[in-house]
């Protein structure tokens, strides 16, 4: 009879915690699993933009220490004609997804590429540019081609998809050495200083510095990969990614993001919508 007795107050004991298991697994993932994101950022009356604050054109920090960018005047009417206001959090590119998914930024844009890996971390939106990885040299160098850079220095940005793809490519294979460093601009100082031979980076973010700055650089013709730009949103923020979708869809109606796109780029140089 004791036995008996026992017997069931462990079996009670065990469903009660297997109970408490369940609520709280329930509650670190959201409760119901209701996506709040638009909500969220509805109820709390802005969004909290996640960039790189040296990545130029995109997004970036001006002479007059205000971060400006072609990204940030997109997000800027976004939020707009959202009714929210836009804040603008500078990150670390190498712990980017963290921030994330931690919270304190509401999603990345600044000209963020899409990848099959980034694709397992975040939701990417519909891509809305296109873009290149090219290899850029100072203007003396007698690097002109791919089958030169062997066993070159080649800068890179850390936690990019610059670096992955070059990790990956035939010119790394046949002898060259990926230097990793912390930004695009520091790429390009060590560039200028001879500290590097190359540097492997977005041809949208190159060409900006070769016309903006008059500096004596050049891009090889033959580059490593094409890719594409989107936003980047916590997984399961489905709500949130969508408004944003088809707020940039009305832009491309309006003719608005062609004309910002044009006061950055000379032209539109968009795609979402089209």
């Amino acid at each position: 009879m004791r036995k008996s007795i026992f017997k069931k107050l462990l079996c009670v004991a065990a469903s009660a915690v297997m109970l408490f298991s369940a609520a709280a697994c329930s509650n670190a993932g959201g409760g119901s699993g209701k996506d709040e994101s638009l909500k969220k950022v509805k109820d709390a009356g802005k969004i909290i933009l996640g960039l790189d604050a040296t990545f130029k054109p995109m997004g970036f920090t001006d002479e007059n220490d205000q971060i400006v960018g072609f990204d940030i005047d997109v997000a800027k009417e976004v939020c707009k004609r959202m009714g929210v206001s836009l804040e603008l959090y500078a990150v670390n590119w190498d712990t980017k997804e963290q921030d994330l998914n931690a919270g304190t930024i509401d999603l990345i844009w600044n000209g963020l590429s899409v990848s099959d890996e980034r694709k397992q971390v975040m939701l990417m939106s519909e891509p809305y540019m296109d873009n290149e990885m090219v290899f850029v040299v100072n203007g003396s160098s007698e690097i002109k081609e791919l089958s030169d850079l062997k066993d070159a220095k080649i800068g890179v940005q850390n936690g990019s998809t610059a670096l992955d793809i070059l990790n990956a490519s035939e010119v790394v294979a046949n002898g060259a050495t990926p230097v990793e460093l912390a930004t695009n601009v520091e790429a390009l100082q060590q560039l200028e200083l001879n500290m590097v031979d190359a540097v492997f980076m977005d041809s949208v973010v190159a060409n900006y510095e070769i016309v903006s700055t008059g500096k004596d650089y050049k891009l090889l013709e033959e580059g490593l990969s094409s890719e594409q730009y989107a936003i980047g949103f916590r997984l399961g923020d489905q709500a949130l990614c969508d408004e944003v979708t088809k707020t940039l869809k009305e832009m491309v109606s309006d003719g608005t993001l062609a004309k910002i796109s044009t006061e950055w780029f000379g032209s539109d140089v968009t795609t979402i919508g089209k």
